[in-house]
């Protein structure tokens, strides 16, 4: 099996388990609808886990465009292959989100509302607030990427790393998720957005593409900052785009809080 394919079924089955635990938890007349936000992490969490260990041998299973850029920025995995990868993972999200329509046929209609529809494909802010959002992507991203490459750093046997691999996005989900819906990964969010946008969904909406970079951007900047931060910190390689990407990620820090202060004394002057 090719490194392609290995990396369009992974993401495949990664969002036909994550998109469908989602779609069983929010949309109308499931056996599972209102199980909670718990439910929905530790699906994301095992779809992780089954992934990996789907096509791990075959293609690394990053299922990520923000690990495939990430690990090519510091300079362990081929630059070659990047758009190769990046691809194959838009093209299995893609796939994968389809499937997830096909299995929860009957239950569009029975959903009225039309962002709870969007929500199954794609991720959206609880309060929506662009520099804390792209903020809260940033750091979601940034613990992933530093997370998996210390989990891979570990000498425990790799039978055991996608488990590892599978808690940590728990734990990102349930500690840092409840703000944006923690996307952390480009494709999962832009490949059912563009089902969503594609498929005669009954009773849609619109796909919310003036949200849609933010997803995109935030675990990008997020990724490469976390893998420069580790190979400085734990293999002593500074690499010069870590003065790029550092300033960036501190501007976005500067804006989120700077909106957040104005946004305050704008109440308090219409109190």
């Amino acid at each position: 099996m090719s490194e392609f394919l290995g990396e369009f079924i992974g993401t495949m089955l990664l969002i036909i388990f994550g998109s469908g635990v989602v779609a069983g938890v929010i949309l109308k007349g499931t056996k599972s609808e209102n199980a909670g936000w718990l439910v929905i992490t530790s699906g994301w969490g095992l779809a992780v886990i089954i992934a990996i260990y789907a096509v791990g041998s075959i293609s690394g299973a990053h299922l990520n465009p923000a690990v495939t850029i990430s690990l090519a920025c510091i300079g362990e995995f081929e630059k070659a292959k990047v758009l190769f990868y990046l691809l194959a993972q838009l093209l299995g999200a893609f796939i994968g989100a389809v499937v997830v329509w096909l299995h929860y046929l009957p239950h569009w209609k029975e959903t009225k509302d039309q962002a709870t529809q969007l929500a199954v494909f794609a991720t959206g802010p609880a309060i929506r607030k662009i520099w804390a959002n792209l903020l809260s992507e940033i750091i979601g991203s940034f613990i992933l990427i530093f997370g998996i490459l210390t989990i891979g750093a570990n000498s425990f046997s790799e039978g055991l790393k996608p488990l590892a691999v599978g808690g940590l996005i728990v734990a990102i989900g349930l500690s840092l998720g409840g703000t944006t819906g923690y996307a952390i990964n480009p494709a999962r969010d832009l490949g059912p957005r563009i089902a969503h946008y594609l498929l005669p969904i009954v009773g849609k909406g619109k796909s919310d593409w003036s949200y849609a970079w933010i997803p995109i951007l935030g675990p990008i900047l997020g990724g490469i900052l976390g893998a420069l931060l580790y190979k400085a910190l734990f293999k002593s390689e500074v690499h010069t785009l870590l003065w790029i990407i550092a300033p960036l990620v501190f501007i976005v820090i500067i804006l989120a809080v700077l909106a957040e202060f104005n946004s305050g004394a704008d109440e308090k002057k219409s109190n």
